[in-house]
């Protein structure tokens, strides 16, 4: 069941990619920290593309803006699996003005659901997907446990050559 639990948003002008979710799982909303589920590959990923230096733990998120990052999610005010939250969870427009506010150079969503459901559109493919002002949009395989089957390093990589 999604709970009325949310994360932080670490974002500030002029970051190199914001990473951005549908909603922060149960586990990471349990210990206020992204990407925190036992699964989730997301922090060794960045390290392994070369987007942070080393690996950080969920615990140690707020590092990411040291490396010119940034973190968000589309649905702020609950948490839990995909298929718990409901159309008027994601803030569309609330998440536009935030990165239009912030700048950053690309905006990555880190799954196709949070993309699509930010984009209103389906199918979404991986790589990049328009723009919103000067910030690039970008869809990337989901690092979730959850998500394995359709789990692909390249579009990171690709990410990571992009910045």
């Amino acid at each position: 069941m999604a709970t009325e639990e949310k994360l932080p948003d670490l974002l500030q002008p002029n970051l190199r990619v914001v990473f951005c979710g549908t909603a922060a799982g149960h586990r990471s909303a349990q210990l206020g920290a992204y990407y925190a589920g036992r699964g989730n590959t997301f922090w060794s990923t960045l390290h392994k593309v070369g987007l942070t230096p080393y690996q950080l733990d969920p615990e140690d998120f707020r590092k990411v803006l040291d490396f010119g990052l940034g973190l968000t999610d589309l649905a702020k005010n609950k948490s839990g699996m995909d298929h718990l939250l409901e159309e008027d969870d994601f803030d569309r427009d609330g998440l536009t003005e935030k990165i239009k506010s912030a700048a950053p150079r690309i905006l990555a969503f880190t799954s196709k659901n949070a993309a699509k459901q930010f984009l209103q559109k389906h199918p979404v493919k991986y790589g990049p997907q328009g723009h919103i002002g000067k910030t690039e949009l970008w869809v990337l395989p989901s690092t979730s446990g959850a998500a394995r089957k359709h789990w692909d390093l390249i579009w990171w990589e690709k990410l990571a050559e992009a910045v």
